[in-house]
């Protein structure tokens, strides 16, 4: 148990002065963000908050990558709108915890392992969609509500005092590093606009034009909903989905995060720390939520390294829930969005540009592709899946196109076909057409030691290849064989005479 309790894993010094900092400003840049996906799920905007509290205490304590933030997202929002509509909140608690549950068990069962089949084209469409929808999410900062009720862009002084405050924090942001990295730019920023706009009375939009902060500590509460299937059947598939979309962008912006920081994190561990906090947020009056790429990478550019900026970050929010919520309130919009808008220039891999001459065609495609569902659809799960599915059927063929059979005949005649390429099931068609039984002499040599059998089809065309052989009254040879295919040539009966000498050690990919 004392793994859970390390506060500073990964760290060989902690900057206490930099957590502390860091993680006051990830807790003012989760306000806005927790407020407007709880309206997004047309919840009252406590519910928004309660979850970044509760979400991001419990990952920060208990999770598998220090300084990375665990809130209210917007994937989670979109999923539960429908279910909020229909049902109400008391249903939305309940479908939270079911998928804390979920959560916890992929955790358990070690499934966290599966996020490395992610290939890195992928890694690169989900971080530059992700990157674009922070920055089209920021445009909204730019519009005002008319007399129609509908939103439209700003025009005139107002849209350029929002303007200049925003480029003005950009601005802070990006050159305060150059001179002192002692505080966060971020945190300097926020502060200076902030007294700015107090001090001479701009007219600008604050945090409190969007709703009231003001609340308790989150109340425990027990989902008020029917003990039955019926409840099940209602909240399950959005139980579902929010388990698998929380742990997919958790464990791809742990990955993120890992990569920045040239430390490795813990997936398994990640995903049943989720999955509690989703537990406890559900039961303390939250919407549920998962990893937050936006403000892990404040937080990680602020300069953390360590959990104690993610506990401050939790702490903290709920002291402005609790006791701050009228200085909160105060801060002008126009600071936190230029703070968003350096994330999204930061979060995206301008690096990928630079690659598209070098990389594969399909590697290109699907990074498009990926990054472009994710910016359309807003569906990060969708996007992965998509691009993980096109990169597997990309590898499939590649590599079933490239299976040869190197052929000639010694001089006791005896046929040689020395395999080279994977067997496997994309390539079994091809591995067919090698051989020409009819013609062949009276005793034939395959020689696996350049390729290997790496599923079932493979077997099975093993299998069924022996049967021409034999109903042509000819023998046969496998050399090179690993240990389990001859097993499994062995168990399904066929008379198979294998060369053991020099046989790889392999297992045949069947789980």
């Amino acid at each position: 148990m004392k793994q859970y309790f390390k506060l500073f894993e990964f760290s060989q010094k902690v900057d206490y002065k930099i957590e502390i900092l860091a993680g006051l400003t990830v807790g003012i840049a989760l306000i806005p963000e927790a407020v407007a996906f709880a309206l997004i799920a047309g919840l009252s905007p406590l519910t928004g908050l309660y979850a970044a509290f509760m979400m991001g205490l419990v990952t920060a304590i208990f999770g598998g990558r220090p300084g990375m933030i665990s809130g209210a997202t917007g994937a989670i929002a979109v999923i539960i709108v429908a279910l909020a509509k229909t049902h109400g909140v008391e249903y939305i608690f309940a479908a939270v915890i079911l998928s804390g549950l979920i959560q916890v068990l992929a955790g358990v069962l070690r499934l966290g392992k599966f996020i490395r089949l992610v290939p890195h084209p992928v890694m690169f469409g989900f971080v530059n969609g992700l990157a674009l929808i922070i920055f089209l999410s920021q445009l909204d900062q730019f519009k005002t509500l008319g007399s129609d009720g509908t939103l439209h862009w700003m025009t005139g002084p107002s849209l350029h005092l929002m303007l200049g405050l925003v480029l003005l924090t950009m601005f802070i942001i990006w050159a305060l590093p150059k001179f002192t990295k002692a505080i966060p730019s971020s945190l300097v920023a926020i502060l200076i606009i902030a007294a700015l706009v107090i001090g001479f009375g701009i007219d600008t939009r604050t945090v409190g034009d969007i709703a009231s902060i003001q609340g308790g500590f989150p109340p425990f509460h027990i989902p008020n909903v029917p003990l039955n299937f019926q409840t099940l059947e209602v909240i399950f598939p959005y139980a579902a989905i929010m388990a698998g979309v929380g742990l997919i962008e958790s464990l791809l912006t742990l990955n993120l995060i890992d990569e920045i920081t040239q430390t490795r994190g813990r997936s398994n561990k990640e995903a049943v720390a989720q999955g509690a906090a989703n537990i406890l947020t559900g039961l303390f009056s939250g919407m549920g939520g998962c990893a937050m790429i936006g403000q892990s990478l404040i937080n990680i550019s602020a300069g953390s390294r360590a959990r104690l900026s993610g506990i401050v970050a939790a702490v903290s929010l709920l002291l402005f829930i609790m006791f701050g919520a009228s200085l909160v309130e105060q801060l002008p919009m126009a600071a936190l969005t230029g703070l968003m808008i350096m994330v999204s220039i930061g979060t995206f891999e301008w690096a990928s540009f630079r690659m598209i001459g070098s990389m594969p065609r399909a590697d290109v495609f699907v990074g498009i592709l990926v990054a472009a569902i994710t910016v359309l659809l807003h569906n990060l799960a969708l996007a992965v899946l998509i691009g993980v599915i096109i990169s597997a059927l990309t590898f499939a063929w590649q590599n079933a196109v490239r299976i040869r059979a190197r052929k000639f005949v010694d001089e006791n005649g005896v046929k040689h076909y020395q395999i080279m390429g994977p067997l496997f099931f994309g390539s079994v068609m091809a591995f067919n057409e090698k051989f020409d039984v009819t013609n062949d002499p009276e005793e034939v040599i395959i020689d696996f030691k350049e390729s290997r059998v790496a599923d079932m089809s493979g077997i099975e065309a093993l299998n069924k290849l022996t049967e021409r052989y034999e109903l042509a009254g000819k023998k046969i040879h496998l050399k090179h064989l690993s240990a389990d295919c001859r097993q499994r040539l062995r168990k399904a009966e066929k008379v198979v005479d294998v060369n053991i000498i020099e046989d790889p050690i392999y297992q045949v990919m069947l789980d």
